[in-house]
């Protein structure tokens, strides 16, 4: 049997992200300026969530590009981020349409009792303290038949961050009912370069 300290990868610095708003978006995944890589992220979230508008939940939200992309899809989406500065850029990039940005941890979501179709997260759950204790708190916050989308990864070589795949999937069997994992790292025009870590998607359904 494997143990917990195997599979899990250490946890980066605390990152201000308040600081880092102003150039969130220069990364070609993050910003989604250029039109290759926003269609690329585009074709992914229509296989990733229901074909019907649903209530999206994206926490850890940023600047707000994936909400964007599933409001421009016909989706209702709430967007939470603890970031002030993030969520004023979120705000403002989601203007006219179907969305709504809250501030709050995206560990314990201040939606009060509302219900989502979809949760959905991008590099978010590594860097949680107790990420089965998120992914439970979020599967109650889903209605029958929900689903979770997580983009998730391993970053760097020497001191490596992240969360693996095959830990995530064993975190999910108490969780959901269908894992899909998604390779992620093949596909350079989502990150606007090639790159050589691990990079995927789990879509979780209950």
């Amino acid at each position: 049997m494997t143990s917990e300290s195997e599979h899990t990868v250490a946890v980066g610095p605390a990152v201000d992200w308040d600081a880092q708003a102003a150039t969130f978006d220069d990364e070609p995944d993050h910003g989604l300026a250029d039109p290759e890589v926003r269609a690329a992220w585009a074709a992914r979230l229509r296989t990733w969530l229901p074909e019907h508008p649903a209530d999206v939940l994206d926490l850890g939200c940023g600047t707000g590009s994936l909400s964007l992309l599933a409001a421009e899809r016909g989706h209702r989406v709430t967007g939470v981020d603890l970031s002030p500065a993030m969520v004023e850029r979120a705000r403002a990039k989601l203007a006219g349409q179907d969305a709504v940005v809250l501030r709050g941890d995206a560990a314990a979501p201040p939606v009060g009792q509302q219900r989502y179709d979809v949760v959905l997260a991008r590099h978010l759950l590594w860097a949680l303290p107790d990420p089965a204790r998120a992914l439970r708190d979020w599967r109650d916050l889903l209605r029958p038949a929900g689903r979770l989308v997580l983009v998730e990864g391993v970053w760097g070589t020497l001191s490596p961050v992240g969360i693996p795949a095959d830990r995530l999937t064993s975190l999910l069997e108490p969780v959901a009912r269908h894992v899909r994992v998604e390779r992620l790292s093949d596909h350079p025009v989502l990150w606007g370069k090639p790159v050589d870590d691990e990079r995927y998607a789990v879509v979780a359904t209950l």
